[in-house]
């Protein structure tokens, strides 16, 4: 029998993604070695650069499903720290509220600060027997082919070059993901990647009046999701455990271009957000225009994901997304899902053979296959999601607020509860044994029966994947246009059936 070791894998990024690919490859049984460019920011002194530089997190159905698949016990304690929001609260410039609930079913999504979710899953990740953390070890270059990482490894205070071993590299380090690039010089990829002409800047509403530290009180109701629609710009607000909110605005970089002191910024608000105003306070609004950073949204996308047997990248640096449709952190979560869903039915272990680097040419045919599946079954996926999260973006700036958008909104919850749509089989929204997306463009995937709404198929139900979801939108939208065509010529035709009644009446 050919001795056996334990499979090394390296994870490169300790993000959300890359932690919870880290506890799933440990549950292999493999070696797992987690590398970070930055200092661990569960320190004091890493917290302070992190905070008002990340929007807020939603958390739905797909990432719940992810994490209760990988270890169920850490889905049920982050489950203990997130808010849940039912609804969009919309707000107008009068000062009205309008209420638009997410489902017809009461299904919620569920706000947490990104991060929590990122200690979290590092404290996961620290106590787990079969994972190392290495902090300031930022990669530098990768040999794919002879299995090599070089590493720039600041830790110590003087930065030393050092070069790992691995088996598989994991890669999710982000947007600007140095694995995506090193991968790049030996794989034929297609890459695209979009800006939007949109910025970000965080801002807080504080908890509100009466407040203590034993018990806080929510200046706006906690279960919703804020909007301030504005059409080329929005606001958004996401509540905290502490009762505070979590504030983004969204807009050109003309719109801050004229936010250049007190008074332009004090006038802008009032103009735009006056309710907003009174909760966030006139100082801070000024304070957060002024002082905090404005960031950039990119959207990416890549393929394939893998190289050989030997790297995969998975989160952001596979598919960044505009953060409009709440499904990035739920996308890549999903990614860690569905790449160890493939493992298990592939057999694939912890081990490999004892000295495969003697052999540079050596695969593991088998992990090879699952690689090679993963980017053909996650990719039209991927790209849908991508799409839609840009959609996404006008529909929440603008078409809230039109009568149409409503209109249409009470039509999907008219023909679902028409045409109702069998629930989601247990084991796709529990931990046991997902489902593994079909393969093949998603017109020749099988559709759900009924009728969904697009939002209900994209957020709560994890067992439909995004491309079938965007399908099938399209399809029910098709079918709406028919039926608007039929029944608007058989309204002309009644009417002119009307009218030449009347005249033949006059004639006779």
């Amino acid at each position: 029998m050919t001795e056996r070791r334990p499979r090394v894998v390296a994870v490169v990024g300790a993000g959300p993604v890359g932690c919870l690919a880290a506890l799933s490859m440990a549950k292999f049984g493999c070696q797992v070695h987690v590398y970070e460019g930055r200092p661990d920011i569960r320190l004091p002194s890493s917290k302070a650069s992190l905070q008002r530089r990340s929007v807020n997190i939603a958390i739905s159905s797909r990432g719940l499903a992810a994490l209760e698949f990988v270890d169920p016990a850490v889905a049920a304690r982050f489950l203990e720290t997130v808010i849940p929001m039912r609804g969009r609260v919309i707000h107008d410039t009068k000062g009205n509220v309008h209420v638009q609930p997410y489902d017809r079913d009461g299904q919620c999504i569920n706000s947490i600060d990104r991060g929590l979710v990122n200690e979290g899953l590092l404290d996961e990740v620290s106590s787990h027997e079969g994972i190392t953390l290495h902090f300031q070890h930022k990669l530098v270059t990768a040999d794919f082919d002879s299995r090599r990482l070089l590493l720039e490894d600041a830790s110590s205070g003087v930065p030393r070059t050092v070069e790992v071993a691995f088996d598989l590299c994991i890669g999710a380090d982000g947007s600007y993901s140095n694995v995506r690039r090193q991968m790049m010089r030996v794989v034929p990829m297609d890459y695209a990647q979009e800006y939007i002409p949109h910025e970000y800047l965080e801002l807080r509403i504080p908890p509100g009046p009466g407040s203590t530290d034993a018990s806080p009180k929510f200046a706006l109701d906690p279960n919703g999701l804020h909007i301030w629609p504005r059409h080329s710009f929005m606001l958004i607000a996401l509540p905290n455990k502490d009762a505070s909110f979590t504030c983004t605005l969204f807009a050109p970089p003309a719109e801050f271009a004229q936010l250049r002191d007190r008074e332009s910024i004090l006038v802008w608000f009032r103009r735009y957000f006056a309710d907003a105003v009174e909760l966030i306070g006139e100082e801070e609004v000024v304070h957060d225009l002024t002082q905090n950073p404005r960031s950039l949204l990119i959207s990416i996308k890549a393929n394939p994901y893998h190289y050989k047997d030997r790297v995969i990248i998975l989160g952001d640096a596979a598919h960044s997304m505009v953060p409009f449709y709440g499904q990035g952190l739920n996308c890549g979560f999903e990614d860690v899902q569905v790449l160890s869903s493939l493992m298990t039915s592939h057999a694939i272990d912890g081990t490999v053979p004892l000295h495969p680097e003697k052999d540079p040419d050596w695969v593991d045919d088998n992990l090879a296959a699952v690689m090679r599946e993963y980017s053909e079954c996650r990719h039209e996926d991927l790209v849908a999601i991508c799409d839609l999260a840009m959609q996404n973006y006008i529909e929440m700036r603008h078409s809230v607020t039109t009568r149409l958008f409503r209109a249409r909104k009470l039509l999907d919850s008219w023909l679902s509860r028409a045409f109702p749509s069998p629930k989601a089989p247990s084991d796709s929204i529990n931990h046991s044994n997902p489902p593994i997306p079909n393969s093949g463009p998603a017109p020749h995937r099988s559709f759900p029966r009924g009728w969904l709404s697009l939002y209900t198929m994209v957020t709560f139900r994890p067992d439909i994947p995004y491309a079938v979801a965007k399908a099938k939108y399209e399809w029910q939208m098709m079918v709406l246009g028919r039926a608007s065509w039929v029944l608007g010529n058989l309204t002309a035709l009644g009417i002119a059936y009307g009218v030449y009644i009347s005249y033949r009446g006059r004639g006779q």
